[in-house]
């Protein structure tokens, strides 16, 4: 499971999925430097490049574990920097509710198993176990442009495709990040910088459950409007 080097554009965009179990298998970090590299192709406003990473494994990394999960099941309110805005209501809703429902159906999770579910969303605090924890930052003197939102977005979506085209999987995710200071800590980051994302990197694990599920798209026709054609 994972990307090959031989594939075409189209296999990685179309084969790539978000990868939740991992193999307990380091990832070279000249091989990070490499998807790295290829990501930071993609564009950004006027060239302003506003996004940093910190690639986080080993020690430092099950810090950042410890902290996110024990703050969170203390009850520690939710700290994120980056907005997060209002939860999701009516057709967004319905396809967040539809993600969890494919997943859960993958791995086995009945309605009423309540330790299963609890244990699903401790992995999302643990960064799902993976190896390496890609931590998107941008500068805080540009916090108030939207630009910048769009490009870190941007960069991730083709870090993503990078790691894939690699062999390697990754799932974007907000869980590893919930506690900021614990984050901030233990990897590092510079206070003028804002937490956004976190990416989990590694070796995808062929025989974790969720991982083979293709999440459910929406067909063009229901996204897009075209004017002007034939």
């Amino acid at each position: 499971m994972g990307g090959t080097p031989d594939q075409t554009y189209a296999e990685v965009v179309l084969g790539r999925r978000s990868i939740r179990g991992y193999l307990d298998k380091p990832v070279p970090r000249a091989l990070i430097e490499e998807v790295l590299a290829m990501a930071m192709r993609s564009p950004s406003s006027m060239n302003t490049q506003p996004y940093h990473f910190h690639v986080i494994t080993g020690e430092p990394l099950d810090r950042i574990r410890k902290g996110n999960t024990e703050r969170i099941l203390a009850g520690e309110p939710d700290s994120r920097e980056f907005r997060k805005g209002h939860p999701f209501q009516g057709v967004h809703r319905d396809r967040q509710v539809g993600c969890a429902i494919q997943l859960f159906e993958a791995m086995g999770i009945g309605r009423d198993d309540k330790e299963a579910r609890q244990d699903w969303v401790l992995r999302g605090f643990r960064q799902f176990d993976a190896p390496v924890c890609v931590i998107v930052t941008y500068d805080k003197e540009l916090s108030d442009a939207d630009d910048t939102v769009f490009d870190c977005g941007a960069v991730t979506t083709a870090l993503v495709n990078a790691a894939w085209s690699k062999g390697l999987g990754c799932v974007i995710n907000s869980q590893g990040i919930m506690q900021s200071p614990v984050v901030r800590e233990h990897a590092g980051i510079p206070e003028d910088q804002v937490i956004m994302k976190a990416v989990a990197m590694g070796w995808p694990d062929p025989d974790f459950p969720a991982n083979p599920v293709k999440i459910t798209r929406r067909e063009v026709s229901e996204a897009a409007r075209f004017v002007g054609f034939d």
